[in-house]
């Protein structure tokens, strides 16, 4: 075996699923090697960012369930955004009618309330129109939630704490999944939620109220609790799902890890905040920044790992190679003799 041969091997052996090496591998790197130059010693560039898109292509192949997966997931995520845009609607218009409230108006924050409309309207665009234009109105939801945070440096201008408008954000993103065709009591789910959490958000608004914390303590409570909510939900649907050999709640359970974890964010930054005794409603801002980027790390980290973990396990009966432009057999470049 010839060192360009060798390494080609290496490269293959890095980016492809097991089972297809031993399938195909000699042949895959035949093919290299009948491309490469006579006198090129180590593989090209494109070759082998060729080779990671071929095995990424192979990997997401055997990755059973996870296009139903991300289906799954935008749901969920969809179904949890619209129950706390209409909590958080409520709250903002509760609020400032309590008799000790410094300011009366008609709402709490002057940026908070375009941010929970724009999510609401996403949710009722998912019934009557979930493709296209679900897309637009989650798109128009993300910028929004995104474009109150600078738009609170003007004067008198006033807006939900970052740690509520982060989980909203990873949700929206998260909640894109949920296109496509669906029967419509599947679409009018993430309605059902919102719907459902107005008596919750109206009797429990007046406790916080009366707290003096508003917007904080209503969110170290209720953002904990809906991460615990979500991961339970996931887990046993995942199993129940698992048990009928349907994968597609694993990988949404996956897929929401980041989300949960940022709906997780007080409890996760008061552990690592050792500045004051006991757990603040809000802990200091560094534990939080540290919180939130280890929440996205091992939330970026888990997909990838997951899906080169499944291309490790041995698999049967999956479906040839019929991808535009590469070889049928081994998912080399076509063209080659």
């Amino acid at each position: 075996m010839t060192d360009l041969e060798r390494r080609y091997a290496r490269w293959t052996a890095l980016f492809y699923p097991a089972d297809y090496r031993r399938e195909r591998g000699s042949e895959l790197v035949d093919t290299y090697l009948s491309l490469a130059a006579p006198d090129r010693k180590r593989p090209s560039a494109a070759d082998v960012a060729d080779l990671a898109v071929g095995g990424l292509r192979q990997h997401l192949r055997i990755a059973q369930g996870l296009g139903p997966g991300f289906r799954l997931a935008g749901l969920l995520a969809l179904a949890t955004l619209a129950a706390f845009a209409t909590g958080w609607a409520i709250f903002e218009a509760v609020v400032p009618w309590a008799p000790w409230f410094p300011q009366r108006g008609p709402f709490l924050s002057a940026l908070g309330v375009p941010v929970w409309a724009a999510w609401l309207l996403a949710v009722v665009v998912h019934v009557v129109a979930p493709g296209r234009w679900f897309r637009w109105a989650v798109g128009l939801a993300v910028l929004v939630t995104a474009g109150v945070v600078p738009a609170a440096m003007l004067p008198g201008m006033h807006r939900p704490p970052l740690f509520v408008l982060l989980p909203q954000l990873v949700l929206g993103i998260v909640a894109l999944g949920a296109t496509g065709r669906q029967p419509r009591w599947v679409r009018l789910i993430p309605l059902a939620a919102a719907a459902a959490s107005v008596p919750v958000a109206a009797s429990t608004a007046p406790r916080f109220v009366f707290s003096g914390d508003y917007y904080y303590e209503a969110a170290a409570t209720a953002l904990p609790a809906a991460a615990v909510t979500l991961l339970i939900g996931g887990a046993l649907l995942a199993l129940g799902l698992a048990a009928r050999h349907d994968h597609r709640g694993v990988w949404a359970l996956l897929i929401l890890l980041t989300p949960i974890g940022m709906l997780a964010l007080n409890p996760l930054g008061a552990m690592l905040d050792d500045t004051n005794p006991g757990r603040p409603i809000t802990p200091a801002w560094s534990p939080m920044v540290a919180a939130s980027v280890l929440v996205l790390m091992v939330g970026l980290l888990s997909m990838p790992l997951a899906i080169a973990a499944r291309g490790r396990l041995p698999s049967s009966g999956r479906p040839a190679h019929t991808d535009t432009g590469r070889c049928p057999t081994c998912g080399a470049p076509s063209g080659t003799a």
